[in-house]
């Protein structure tokens, strides 16, 4: 097995290292809501990725749900009604 003939000093190192800082992030702007996003990635606030929805957000799905919630209460209601007008 190979192994190092010398020490490698702090310096060298140190300046080797050196090079692996953080580097800043682009951030572009979502075409749809404009929202700050990360370049090729799709928006967490509208899912639309290049003008087109790939995903549903969670405020649509909250929308969708409430949708479905009122639909229900509203069968419930016509229920109710058409029973109390049969007896």
């Amino acid at each position: 097995m190979p192994v190092p003939k010398r020490k490698l000093s702090r310096a060298r190192i140190r300046s080797r290292a050196a090079n692996k800082g953080l580097k800043p992030k682009a951030i572009t702007s979502c075409n749809n809501c404009k929202v700050a996003i990360m370049p090729h990635q799709a928006c967490d606030n509208c899912g639309f990725y290049k003008g087109v929805k790939i995903f549903e957000t969670k405020m649509d799905r909250a929308l969708k749900r409430g949708q479905s919630r009122n639909a229900k209460q509203n069968m419930k209601a016509k229920k109710q009604e058409t029973n109390q007008e049969q007896e």
